[in-house]
């Protein structure tokens, strides 16, 4: 699966109050409506102007704080084909999988707001074509790339049954 897009960049410590703000918390039963607020504490022209296939670019940390998993849901329902970072808080991870969106831990330092990017799960590349540049990070494993491609582990454990070994 290659996904290709444009980069929104945002530095260290994104957290999931950033990604939902508090103040929405009224809408966590309208998650269509809730993903108009993606990230706006962190920029807030970023969910009207970032197109479908965009990527969130992040630091260190990103997505600590609760553990809700509203905030990749929106994340994904907003239309962003994946999230890169230096790193992840453990929950947002796993949280991110389960609903379905790709997450990739990379050097994000090499990649700017507005870089055009090509990211391939499979070989776990990050082709930076505005800077011709190739990054790599370590592929995800076979059963999280299972569950990505089924639509987050809902959609998988329908498809394929509670105990599925691949």
């Amino acid at each position: 699966m290659i996904l290709k897009g444009k980069t929104w960049k945002f530095g260290d410590d994104i957290s999931t109050d950033h990604i939902a703000p508090g103040r929405y918390f009224h809408l966590r039963s309208n998650l269509p409506e809730l993903a108009k607020h993606v990230l706006e504490d962190a920029d807030p022209e970023f969910a009207q102007k970032m197109n479908k296939g965009d990527f969130v670019v992040g630091g260190n940390n990103f997505g600590l704080g609760s553990s809700r998993e509203h905030a990749p849901t929106i994340i994904k329902l907003a239309g962003v084909s994946a999230v890169l970072a230096k790193s992840f808080a453990r929950i947002f991870f796993r949280n991110s999988i389960n609903v379905g969106l790709p997450v990739i831990v990379c050097d994000t330092d090499k990649i700017d707001a507005g870089d055009e990017l090509e990211v391939d799960l499979q070989k776990g590349t990050v082709y930076n074509k505005t800077k011709n540049i190739t990054l790599t990070f370590p592929p995800l494993p076979k059963a999280m790339t299972n569950i990505l491609n089924d639509g987050g582990l809902v959609a998988h454990l329908q498809k394929h049954g509670d105990f599925v070994i691949d």
